[in-house]
């Protein structure tokens, strides 16, 4: 892409990553509101009372007690202010609870996506270099079985494995509690917390990564001008690195940029298995407790990290080959 075309490309989407964010916090917000049940009366079982006059208080500080399509409209002034609102059950603005549980979900779903791309990426051009060898059906074995194998049973056998039989890794949360560290110390301790959780999530989009990087490098690989580089002597290494994995970057490109927005949802069950104090854990913990404000944040904030993401994809995409019009 031209650089006197980017700002107005930039301008055109980021007006329609905006459009579609708001079209997904009304999607949120009467799917949250559809479900079953009173909010006010959970709220006020947690506070130990429910009579009628304490459920119409509650109502009435909620806006609960409004015509729905105002409560929709008062809900995306105060998005469109940047105010998620207000936990009723852990007494915290919405906006402070995320803040405080999205560092943790970007190291968790930040270190699963490199490890994912990256082993993906080099398993499946290892595969398609030595097509039909023992390496090729082992990567594509284990792809396979990956790609297969519920999330949460990778999870839980790995915990079985490296923390109760070998006693290597810890198996829950994000640092170690009582002890007190200091300078790399702590560096040290969030990465040993972090790996299984990061593998238990990394691993199947891992398969999806290097089964994709095998399929399209051996389309590429049957190209003309791959045959025409052969036919020029070109050395096998460059054509591998310059003409066809770079070509069979783009559907992977693609497919990473939706990919990375799903790991955050994805997060959730990861979380859960492992205590890790992410906005995934956050988001179960709030529909158990039918905290609608605190769901309705979390998704507003994923949905805007997805869009994030495709903007920079698009981006990239002009950076791997620049004959590509992106718009």
């Amino acid at each position: 892409m031209e650089a006197s075309r980017l700002p107005g490309f930039l301008a055109r989407r980021v007006v329609k990553s905006v459009l579609v964010v708001l079209a997904i916090v009304v999607c949120n917000f009467l799917l949250v509101h559809a479900a079953p049940g009173d909010p006010a009366s959970v709220m006020a079982g947690q506070s130990g009372a429910a009579d009628p006059l304490f459920l119409e208080q509650l109502r009435r500080q909620f806006g609960l007690d409004q015509p729905f399509h105002i409560q929709l409209w008062v809900y995306l002034k105060s998005v469109l202010s940047l105010d998620l609102g207000f936990s009723h059950r852990q007494q915290a603005p919405v906006a402070q609870l995320i803040a405080e549980r999205l560092p943790a979900t970007l190291l968790l779903t930040g270190a699963a996506f490199i490890f994912a791309v990256g082993g993906g990426v080099a398993l499946g051009a290892l595969a398609a270099r030595r097509v039909g060898s023992w390496a090729d059906s082992a990567i594509t074995a284990l792809a396979l079985t990956f790609y297969a194998t519920p999330l949460f049973w990778v999870g839980l056998m790995l915990v079985l494995v490296f923390s109760v039989w070998l006693e290597w890794l810890p198996s829950f949360g994000m640092s170690s509690v009582g002890v007190e560290l200091h300078g790399m110390a702590v560096v040290w301790d969030v990465a040993q917390h972090l790996l299984l959780p990061a593998l238990t999530l990394g691993l199947f989009y891992l398969a999806v990564y290097a089964r994709l990087t095998r399929a399209t490098m051996l389309e590429v690989a049957d190209q003309d001008f791959v045959k025409t580089a052969r036919a020029k002597g070109v050395p096998e290494g460059r054509i591998t690195r310059a003409h066809i994995l770079r070509n069979a970057l783009l559907p992977v490109i693609t497919f990473a940029g939706i990919q990375a927005g799903q790991l955050v949802g994805g997060s959730i069950l990861v979380e859960t298995v492992f205590a890790w104090p992410g906005i995934g854990r956050l988001a179960f913990e709030a529909l158990l407790a039918r905290d609608y404000p605190v769901l309705l944040g979390v998704f507003f904030c994923t949905s805007v990290i997805v869009v994030l993401f495709n903007l920079a994809t698009d981006l990239l995409y002009a950076v791997i080959d620049p004959r590509v019009e992106v718009g």
